[in-house]
């Protein structure tokens, strides 16, 4: 039998295709402190216009993730708080949410996912421990 006789569901596909397309049928809204319910889900942090984040909120919720966010950025020099806004989806279930920042990283690439903007890394400012590339560009005020 040849292969062109075997269907195989690619059910990660699938998900995604209609994740992305949910997302970005979704409202842009300015990134805020009281933004998004107390809910879990996943996001994304645009500046000028630009996707420059994707992160999930599982363990925490999209409304507090999003309000850590608005401080740290609004607590920086180079950036202004109201140059950035943000899209969010609530997401049940905790694979679906993983599954969905995953979708998000991958189709957009995002500019400041690797940079260290999103971490909450111990023992920042400690002798030893590098700064992150974000918060070079990004210094505290």
């Amino acid at each position: 039998m040849c292969d062109q006789h075997e269907f195989v569901f690619e059910f990660d596909k699938a998900y995604n295709q209609q994740l992305i397309e949910k997302f970005e049928a979704s409202p842009q809204h300015a990134l805020a402190e009281e933004v998004a319910p107390r809910e879990k889900g996943v996001y994304a942090l645009y500046c000028r216009g630009e996707l420059v984040y994707a992160g999930k909120a599982l363990q925490t919720r999209l409304n507090r993730r999003l309000a850590e966010h608005y401080r740290k950025i609004a607590s920086r020099q180079n950036i202004d708080v109201t140059e950035m806004s943000c899209r969010y989806l609530v997401i049940r279930g905790d694979w679906f949410v993983r599954a969905a920042e995953d979708a998000l990283i991958q189709n957009y690439n995002p500019a400041w996912q690797t940079s260290g903007f999103g971490s909450h890394v111990p023992g920042v400012g400690r002798p030893g421990v590098r700064t992150s590339r974000w918060d070079q560009e990004y210094p505290l005020r």
